[in-house]
This record gives C-alpha cells, structure tokens and sequence, in this order.
C-alpha cells in the first residue's frame, strides 16, 4: 500500500447516525451510563469503517464519532486547560459561536483518553487508521494572551515550550501504539488569510504574520520526533461548523512563509469556493510534500461534477506537479456533533466521487 496521505483521501469527521446523537444528549443529562454510550459508539464506529472501505477509501476514520468538537474535546484532555463559555472575535456566517477554552494553569502531560479511541479504529480496520488532532496554534488564536494565565505564564515563550513538549510527547505516544497517518487540524493557517480577521489580530496587540511562523513552527517542533513510519499531515480550512464558515481570503497572503515553515509531510488545502483564491500559491510547496485539494464541499448538499472537478485538478497542476496532487473534500461532514446540512446518503455519494476521479485521473484510489 503507498504512503499516505493517499490520491483519494478525506478529512476525517462524518455525519453523526441520530441514534448515536441521542444516546450522547441522553448521557450529558445523566440518563445514560458512559458503559452505555461506548457500546452505541463502538457498534455505530465499526459500521463507519466499513462504509470507508467499502466505497475504496485507504484511510480509514472513527468519523469522530466519540467527540462533540474536533477540537475541544482534545485540547481539554491537557493538565491547565479548563473548557469554558467564552467566545473570542469571529462568529461563524451563521452567527454561530462555540464554546471554548482558558489555560489556567500550567501545561502539562496529556491525559491519553483518545488513546483507547486509536487502538479501536486500528483493531477493526484492515487499511491505515488515520487519527486526527487539533494543532497546538489552536490553543492562542481565537483568544491570545487573554486567554492564558498570566500568573501561570507571565512569559508566553514558557507556555509554547511546555505545549510543544505535551504535544510531542501525545505524538510520540500515538506512535508507540501504531499510528501511521496522523493528521493536525488547525484552521489558524487559513483564518489568517482573511483581512478582518488580520485586523482582529492587530487591534489585540499581536502581528498575524508573527502569529502564523510562530503557530507553524510550534506545530512542527511538536511532530520532529516523529518516527519514519508516521506521516503528519496539516488541514487547513476556513471554518467549518452546520454547514457555515468563518473567514474568507486566498491562501497567497501566507503561502511563502507557511510552506517554508510547516514541515510536515503535506497539506490538506480547503479549495471548494471562491473563498479560497487561486492555486497560484501551490507554487510555494517544496517538492518533497503532498497537497490534497479539497474541492468538493462538505458543506452543500448538490454533487459536484466530475469533470469540472478534473479541470480543477489539470489548473492546479500548473503551479505543482501533478505527483504530489490528492483529492479529498475540503473539510469534514461533522467538524462538530450537529453535522453540516446534508444527508448521509449525500455524504455517501460525496465521498465515492472522490474515489471515482482519484482512480481515473491516478490510476488508484
């Protein structure tokens, strides 16, 4: 099997089943044992990774499905992190806020309770099990300084030492236990593409330039140690939360310094609206890096077609050679439990589109 991330790939979440939406209300009332939820969980988990594998997909995901958020339920599993109702800058287009967090103390160690989640998803795939975590530049952007103790850290450049160090050793961690494909969330990278919320980042005292070689080399300082036999992948997108989005901007504004400074194995590049620009930014990937274009929505229901798609991929093709190109959706179907507005069945379809281009333009899924 090649390496991933692979010519047909996706991002990671998908569409809670409604029984397992319920199951988890029912649980955060009281009224439903965690024994409970897990056994729910794990049924509806293994029928996910079949429906990846059956429709051709190689990287195989839980779909999320043990998460409320693609990010806080990860990031509140560090010591000195404390989840919270604050809401920071940006609301997504929908007006949409969400919950979020504080660092109230020191960081440290990371309490390992996705760990079990990875052993299951390895267990019960035959392909390569992809796990995917929020990147550490997640943990200042919406709130910078405001939001961590500065009784605990009175010095910032103390705080980013001790988060990379919880985060190499989480990473280091997950390899130990298997993990081949590892891919790191972090909307940072492409929020700060948007000229609003540049101007946020200034009126709060920080330089959104500093901030994106500051967030890409913590991310990378994080996964150096990483063995030969994990592939780190970045997703980056604009936003994504029941099918609304939060900043807009073409990825030119960050692409030099970004691909200069986030070494990582390759990009996965939200490309399925005016949004986000032109390819002309590709230009920038170093040659030994893969980019997955995500060009077909996870937030619309409408199938895209299919030539239209392999038009998009020959222009891309212009500025980066057609080796390092993947195909995926440019985000997940359910970044958060409420899930975008379409069907499962629509998701379905999505996702075998992905396949069905990869293998005609490719030769392989």
């Amino acid at each position: 099997m090649p390496k991933p991330p692979f010519r047909a790939d996706h991002v990671g979440s998908l569409l809670r089943p409604q029984d397992l939406s319920n199951a988890r209300q029912q649980w955060r009332e009281g009224k439903l044992e965690a024994q409970g939820l897990k056994v729910l969980e794990d049924e509806h988990i293994k029928e996910i990774i079949k429906f990846q594998e059956d429709i051709g997909l190689k990287s195989i995901t839980d779909g999320e499905f043990r998460r409320d958020y693609w990010h806080l339920d990860f990031i509140a599993g560090f010591t000195g992190v404390e989840l919270n109702q604050e809401t920071y800058g940006h609301a997504f287009s929908g007006g949409g806020t969400v919950a979020t967090f504080s660092i109230k103390d020191k960081i440290g160690k990371h309490s390992g309770n996705m760990r079990e989640h990875f052993n299951f998803l390895k267990a019960n795939t035959k392909m390569t099990a992809k796990f995917c975590i929020p990147g550490p530049g997640m943990t200042h952007l919406r709130s910078g300084r405001s939001g961590i103790s500065e009784a605990a850290y009175p010095d910032l450049e103390e705080y980013w030492a001790d988060l990379t160090a919880a985060y190499r050793a989480e990473t280091q961690e997950l390899a130990n236990l298997g993990c081949s494909y590892l891919q790191i969330d972090d909307v940072s990278f492409a929020y700060l593409c948007d000229d609003d919320f540049r101007n946020d980042i200034r009126q709060r005292g920080d330089d959104p330039d500093d901030l994106l070689i500051k967030y890409s080399q913590v991310l990378s300082d994080a996964v150096v140690d990483r063995p030969d036999t994990m592939t780190v992948t970045a997703h980056m997108c604009r936003g994504n939360f029941q099918s609304t989005y939060m900043t807009s901007g073409g990825y030119e504004t960050v692409a030099e310094r970004l691909f200069s400074e986030l070494k990582v194995d390759g990009y996965f590049m939200e490309y399925d609206s005016d949004r986000a620009g032109g390819f002309e930014p590709l230009r920038f990937i170093p040659d030994n890096r893969m980019v997955v274009l995500g060009l077909i929505t996870s937030k619309s229901p409408e199938l895209e077609n299919k030539d239209d798609i392999k038009r998009r991929i020959d222009e891309a093709a212009k500025f980066v050679n057609a080796d390092q190109i993947c195909l995926s959706p440019q985000c997940g179907f359910s970044s958060t439990h409420h899930g975008n507005n379409l069907s499962s069945d629509q998701q379905a379809k999505k996702l075998e589109l992905v396949v069905e281009i990869a293998e005609e333009v490719w030769g392989e899924s």
